[in-house]
């Protein structure tokens, strides 16, 4: 059918566009390392998602990134301190730092922790016209202390779609995570660590991919037309 022959009429034309491949394609790229925070959702002395967190974030500096770890511990309950608490305000400049973000959750009573929730919680959708994790890439990861599971990771990822954040595809999921570390924390050889090095890989890749037209992969129609209408409103008002 020929756009011509289209009938939309719900549709403010002015606001529909089509989509502009030199705007997705981006001649100018950012130059500066990808930028990636990460959060982990146990404060145990060994603390197997910490742990699982340091390899990956080992790996994202071996691809050529910068990373930071958010030490989420003396983070208040969400609503129990003010948003200029020190910890909060110390992980929503994290978040703002950031272009991309790996998310490490136990898996605890078949759900992620209450610390790896509150921390998301804490994240704020918006800052005035800034939103911290809209358009930015996301990548998941749990650990287990018996049979391999995925609830975790599947409730990071709806809550990752709900920050309206680019999570990847692929993603971690460590069983009987006790085994799998040494005595100095560190990994060892098995499937799991290579599947943890393919999510590092594929986040990279997305991240370079993505984030130097993020604003652009993420702008709404909706949200278009939404301005538009208060624009409209505010004029009108004035003219009043």
């Amino acid at each position: 059918m020929s756009e011509s022959r289209i009938d939309l009429p719900n549709i403010d034309t002015a606001l529909f566009q089509q989509p502009d491949a030199q705007r997705l394609m981006a001649p100018e790229r950012a130059t500066h390392a990808p930028r990636f925070l990460l959060l982990y959702g146990s404060l145990r002395e060994r603390s197997f998602s910490r742990l699982a967190a340091e390899e990956a974030a080992r790996i994202l500096s071996a691809l050529g990134g910068e990373t930071r770890m958010f030490n989420p511990s003396g983070l208040p309950l969400v609503d129990d301190a003010p948003h200029d608490h020190p910890k909060v305000r110390e992980l929503h400049e994290l978040v703002q730092w950031a272009e991309s973000m790996v998310w490490s959750s136990p898996e605890r009573h078949g759900a992620m922790t209450g610390l790896m929730k509150t921390q998301i919680d804490w994240i704020p959708l918006s800052v005035g016209a800034v939103r911290p994790t809209q358009g930015k890439t996301l990548a998941v990861m749990q650990v287990s202390g018996g049979s391999q599971s995925f609830n975790a990771v599947n409730q990071m990822r709806v809550l990752g779609r709900w920050m309206r954040m680019l999570t990847v595809p692929n993603q971690s999921s460590v069983a009987k995570a006790y085994q799998e570390f040494d005595e100095a924390g560190r990994m060892k050889p098995s499937a799991y660590y290579d599947r943890i090095v393919d999510v590092m890989e594929e986040l990279m890749k997305f991240t370079l991919l993505t984030r130097d037209v993020a604003p652009y992969l993420v702008d709404r129609y909706s949200e278009r037309k939404e301005s538009a209408e208060a624009l409209s409103r505010r004029v009108n008002q004035a003219a009043i």
